[in-house]
């Protein structure tokens, strides 16, 4: 015999006992009671499944709404991007405040989404490919397409105001949002980016970039492709980032300026390798407030959850 605790995002965690011959269940130890967390108006995120790109591969994400949602009102949309092709990254289990900020985000009047793309891991090898020698893609044309679906089932999403947020290879994909993807994406927050796989540790990026360094590093490089920004950018980076060297981020910041581009930049005295830390939350859900919903500085949401 053996225990076994499981959960999904929109399902508190059961515990049981199963029987180590066949996993059957032989009795049911706890469910977790969430009663006193939906009446403060909590909500579990949704569980949805649209599309790729090649209008065949279902890909697979959540969508999360703030606690005072209104379906006759209109969001912006959010997403929380990870595009590591290392693993995959949509989350499996209950939780009520997820550590990527998308629950406090959600609160201050925005819909967050977030979902795996090709090219991310622990699917079949022909989705894994996707990312080989081709790290900008990020899955972007899977992530669009998912979007649109969900907007089109949800017409209260409102897509023309579309940001994206991320950190380390998720920042080196929210900036690149604004490269490469700028009729869709708006707005980014990115964090500690890796934005030049020639910059980064060798370990990691020639596992999906190749060796010897051909012409797809520069393919999809933020540093040479910064003079394509448009949208609008906040580069937030750990004054002593010990993952992804501080110049990485630094050289984005030359290339911009070289290209006459608007964009803000935060450096964090002290950090490491972060999303920002208090500060730099704080930062990019004013960045996101102040640009989408109609210039109002954000509010710190505070949400009692001293019961659980």
């Amino acid at each position: 015999m053996f225990v076994d605790q499981y959960s999904r995002v929109d399902l508190p965690p059961v515990t049981v006992v199963r029987s180590s011959f066949d996993g059957k269940v032989l009795m049911e130890l706890e469910t977790a009671d969430i009663k006193n967390l939906l009446n403060t108006g909590w909500k579990a995120p949704e569980i949805f499944t649209g599309k790729g790109r090649d209008d065949i591969t279902d890909i697979w994400g959540v969508i999360t709404r703030p606690m005072n949602f209104d379906p006759q009102k209109t969001y912006p949309v959010i997403e929380y991007i990870y595009a590591g092709p290392h693993d995959s990254f949509v989350p499996k289990n209950f939780e009520i405040l997820p550590g990527n900020g998308s629950r406090e985000l959600a609160e201050l009047g925005f819909i967050v989404v977030q979902m795996d793309g090709m090219g991310t891991s622990n699917r079949s090898k022909a989705f894994h490919d996707v990312c080989w020698k081709n790290l900008k893609d990020a899955g972007f044309p899977d992530r669009i397409e998912w979007i649109k679906a969900a907007a089109k089932k949800y017409p209260y999403m409102d897509i023309s105001k579309m940001g994206i947020y991320g950190t380390s290879a998720g920042g080196q994909s929210s900036a690149g949002a604004l490269l490469f993807h700028p009729e869709f994406y708006k707005v980014a927050v990115s964090s500690c980016g890796c934005h030049d796989n020639r910059m980064d540790k060798i370990w990691w990026n020639e596992q999906w970039m190749g060796y010897p360094i051909g012409p797809q590093y520069a393919e999809s490089s933020n540093v040479e492709n910064a003079y394509r920004l448009q949208g609008k950018l906040m580069l937030m980076v750990g004054e002593l980032d010990d993952n992804v060297d501080p110049s990485s981020t630094l050289q984005v910041v030359d290339a911009l300026i070289k290209a006459n581009k608007n964009f803000d930049f935060l450096m964090l005295p002290g950090l490491k390798h972060t999303s920002g830390g208090d500060y730099g939350e704080h930062k990019r859900r004013d960045y996101f407030s102040e640009t989408f919903i109609r210039g109002e500085a954000s509010i710190l949401v505070t949400v009692d959850l001293s019961y659980v």
